[in-house]
């Protein structure tokens, strides 16, 4: 039994199946921490998965199907591992599928990760992501950018819209601290499964929370950032462009403590 696999929709896939998926770019996704067999947050996963198979093909599978692909991918893996869910539609790219093209998903699974651990300096570009509530694939500004970033001496880019307003980051929410209340960004962007499992997790510790237009000015009235994805509800940001950000350890603590109270769930 092989440690990883790569599924298309629940079995195995061959070089055959997946050579003209290695062309295409018209899909989304949704990737997971998988720790001890299970997963925090599965029904925003697989909320994830139907909203945006709805936007971008007109039709989603039932979530039963979805959750049977990923059981047969865990059952060929160790406990904890990384997981990344695609779907796609048959009809491939530059056409309008019609209703007989029902989505079909692909799962990839590898050793599990806790992403880095920090603290990271963020470079802001001005840049809107296209679709920015869908996860979707194929998104070469991401990686431009956070090269970018890295050649000015950055660790990463975040993101910056046409209102000057802070949005996201690369590949990671953004969540402030002004020394009472976790501050979420208004603007458009991707509402992570991390986010969400964090900002229900708060409500129910009785967190303050508020969201807000939050501007590169503002940030000295802040009192710390972190970003935050599937792989860890908190990494510390101790600078964005010039102006540094202060240490917040307990509001870092604050992050992963909520996140730990969301329990595992066994797709």
């Amino acid at each position: 039994m092989n440690s990883f696999v790569v599924h298309r929709n629940g079995r195995p896939a061959n070089a055959e199946e997946l050579t003209p998926l290695a062309f295409a770019g018209f899909a989304h996704m949704t990737a997971m921490q998988i720790r001890g067999g299970g997963v925090r947050g599965l029904d925003l996963h697989l909320e994830r998965l139907r909203t945006a198979s709805l936007t971008m093909f007109g039709q989603a599978l039932p979530d039963d199907q979805v959750r049977s692909y990923l059981r047969a991918a865990l059952e060929s893996g160790p406990a904890d591992l990384s997981l990344l869910a695609t779907v796609y539609s048959p009809a491939g790219e530059f056409t309008v599928a019609g209703p007989d093209a029902t989505p079909e998903v692909l799962i990839r699974t590898s050793p599990a990760t806790d992403g880095p651990a920090g603290p990271r300096t963020l470079a802001t570009v001005e840049h809107e992501r296209e679709l920015p509530e869908v996860k979707h694939v194929g998104e070469v500004a991401k990686t431009y950018y956070l090269r970018q970033a890295v050649e000015r001496g950055f660790d990463d880019a975040a993101f910056v819209d046409r209102r000057g307003r802070l949005s996201e980051a690369s590949i990671w929410n953004l969540a402030f601290w002004d020394g009472e209340a976790v501050v979420w960004p208004e603007a458009k962007m991707l509402v992570g499964t991390t986010m969400g499992i964090v900002r229900r997790q708060l409500e129910r510790l009785g967190v303050p929370q508020r969201t807000a237009e939050i501007r590169p000015a503002d940030q000295p009235e802040l009192s710390g950032a972190v970003v935050m994805n599937s792989w860890t509800p908190g990494v510390a940001v101790h600078g964005i462009d010039a102006v540094p950000m202060p240490e917040a350890p307990a509001f870092l603590e604050l992050l992963h403590r909520a996140y730990q109270a969301e329990p595992l769930v066994t797709p």
